[in-house]
């Protein structure tokens, strides 16, 4: 026995210094990661940076939406799903720690505390991906086609025109740079800026509509479905789904933004993100019941799948509106990119063993801006992809996927409140899921039959 305790101290030693040596690189590779590397956040960062994320494209289809789904199952649907995704966002901010000493910094971490360290991955991070790049794709095309506008309502007849692959392509040269910042809150001035955008950009549609109304108040509204066919109709009704799915997509990055704000025991982080998630959830109700509400009412059936298309005069207020559409959009495809490259270099840096660097940060992010750019010019389909993508990808990570990893931890008695009002939320979010991408689909494959790519 004498002998064998300097050999086991020894083996003791250098298993510790193994281990520190670990943890050492393991901190430096946290560190260096966009997520992780700063957790200095005030409460008004995760306001500002949960509008950024929610208010966003779909805000600008909901007139369009309410055209296809009609006056009283479009007012029941747009409040639902405000008040279920606020309760299923209070449930992510609340499992952001509960285990005491640890944080879920990323939608993965807790899908692998819920359901397994395999499984979560497999249930949470394909559909993660598919919303941040589908919304990354969106903005793409939403920034392209505002340019577009832009620039036909300052040039009337004066111009040449344009492709709108070439706008595309002009909006996605910003995020060659952009894309370049290194964490979330190195973004926090873009986000905020984009911001303001949203409510501004929101204000003017509802405003420029009432106008509209205003200096012509006789004019023949038609409220009825816009398809001349019972086909038609339903599944326009279907895909007017998706786009109000895909305009509550902020869930998909709600942890990473929490993952940035300080937290000790006495003063956990999800006091100052709820804070900041009540002034978010306000703000997305001025912007998005005026626009969906008043929209609706001045056009009818007759609105384009963007409100601001729809809207010509004042020509100065609505070349402002598209410009500070730009602008947030710019801020909101940082925020959703921001996730993905965090995945991204967690791959590389310790799966694949690549060394943390500005290098690998440049290949990766131009890969990835580049792609998204090329699917936004070859299928530029801005009402079709709200729809697809908002109830194939959203549905699941906003209205019901927080609920079921509420049940699978919390385990709440069956039948009591909380176990009634999660598996409502369960049951609505997955027909969604199931049925708006067929409406999406379905547009999208009429909108090719009678689109020139890349023009």
């Amino acid at each position: 026995m004498g002998t064998e305790t300097p050999t086991t101290q020894k083996f003791d030693s250098s298993e510790l210094e193994i281990d520190n040596k670990r943890t050492a690189e393991q901190k430096a590779i946290d560190d260096w990661l966009p997520i992780t590397s700063s957790r200095n956040a005030k409460w008004w960062y995760s306001a500002f940076h949960n509008v950024t994320a929610m208010v966003g494209a779909g805000v600008l289809s909901l007139p369009s939406a309410m055209a296809n789904l009609g006056w009283g199952p479009g007012v029941v649907i747009l409040v639902l799903s405000w008040i279920i995704t606020l309760y299923t966002l209070w449930q992510m901010v609340e499992m952001h720690e509960m285990v005491p000493g640890k944080r879920f910094d990323r939608y993965h971490e807790l899908g692998q505390h819920a359901f397994g360290e395999k499984l979560g991955l497999w249930i949470v991070v394909p559909q993660q991906l598919i919303c941040e790049i589908s919304v990354d794709i969106v903005y793409m095309v939403t920034g392209g086609k505002s340019l577009q506008k832009i620039h036909d309502l300052v040039c009337k007849n004066n111009c040449n025109n344009m492709k709108t692959t070439y706008f595309i392509i002009i909006f996605g040269s910003v995020h060659f740079v952009l894309s370049h910042l290194p964490n979330f809150n190195a973004i926090s001035g873009i986000s905020l800026a984009a911001a303001i955008m949203s409510l501004s950009y929101s204000t003017i549609a509802w405003v420029a509509s009432v106008e509209k109304h205003v200096g012509n108040p006789h004019r023949e509204v038609e409220y009825g479905y816009k398809a001349s066919t019972s086909a038609g109709t339903f599944f326009n009704f279907l895909n007017a789904l998706g786009d109000v799915a895909f305009a509550y997509a902020g869930h998909n990055v709600v942890l990473e933004i929490q993952a940035t704000i300080p937290s000790t025991p006495e003063k956990p982080s999800k006091r100052p993100m709820w804070w900041g998630v009540l002034v978010a959830y306000s703000v997305v109700a001025l912007c998005y019941f005026p626009v969906a509400l008043i929209g609706y009412w001045v056009f009818g059936n007759s609105v384009d799948d963007n409100i601001l298309i729809s809207l010509n005069k004042p020509t100065w207020l609505i070349v402002t509106a598209n410009m500070f559409v730009v602008i947030h959009v710019i801020g909101s495809y940082q925020l959703y990119a921001m996730p993905v490259f965090d995945m991204i270099e967690t791959v590389m840096v310790k799966q694949l063993r690549f060394k943390p660097s500005w290098w690998l940060r440049f290949v990766e992010r131009n890969v990835y801006v580049a792609f998204t750019l090329f699917v936004a010019i070859t299928f530029p389909f801005f009402g079709s992809l709200l729809g697809f993508f908002g109830g194939f990808a959203f549905a699941p990570t906003t209205y019901f996927l927080p609920c079921i990893m509420w049940l699978a931890i919390y385990k709440p008695r069956k039948f009591s409140l909380s176990w009634i009002t999660n598996w409502i939320c369960i049951i609505l979010g997955f027909l969604l899921m199931i049925l708006a991408p067929i409406g999406g689909l379905r547009s999208i494959i009429l909108n090719a039959k009678t689109y020139g790519f890349y023009q």
